[in-house]
């Protein structure tokens, strides 16, 4: 009976693995049936939703630029784009720890920054906050603080980064 324990041990142990793999497969695989469809930014709640169809996936907390109220028009004036766009690339090794870049200015932005003899901007992201302040944490919300982009914490980038593909439409509204 004693020589058998270790061997009863040892197929218990080769089990529990092969289930927790076959978990950790079924995770991935949902994980990736599971990516948004979708992002929306809701300026004056301060919140970042993923949605998969009337779903939403995950939200999260946001920070904007420094001027947050009204649509950006110029560079430099610290507002963060209202309208619809898309998440055109990513970068991974951005100085704000990761960052997928927004598809501002588009077009239209342009022509009216040509009209108003001003410069659109650009350069929108949403992003982490970096080796520097990633201590900092949740209590980067607590002001806006960005050139016009949208800030969520790194632990947060890196979710974001594994459910938004490149080519997912993003709506910013007031």
């Amino acid at each position: 009976m004693r020589r058998s324990l270790p061997a009863i041990f040892a197929l218990l142990l080769a089990s529990l693995t092969a289930i927790a793999s076959c978990n950790s497969n079924a995770m991935e695989n949902s994980a990736q049936k599971t990516k948004a469809d979708q992002v929306i930014i809701l300026k004056s709640e301060r919140r970042l939703l993923l949605k998969q169809g009337k779903t939403t996936l995950r939200e999260y907390r946001i920070a904007l630029g420094s001027s947050p109220v009204g649509a950006k028009q110029a560079q430099g004036d610290g507002k963060t784009p209202e309208g619809r766009y898309i998440i055109d690339t990513r970068n991974p090794n951005s100085r704000f720890y990761r960052s997928l870049h927004i598809s501002y200015p588009s077009a239209q932005d342009i022509a009216r920054a040509k009209r108003m003899r001003v410069k659109p901007g650009g350069m929108i992201m949403i992003h982490g906050l970096g080796k520097e302040f990633g201590a900092i944490g949740t209590m980067h919300r607590l002001h806006d603080w960005t050139q016009g982009c949208i800030a969520v914490t790194n632990e947060e980038i890196g979710e974001i980064w594994d459910l938004v593909a490149d080519g997912t439409p993003i709506d910013l509204r007031p």
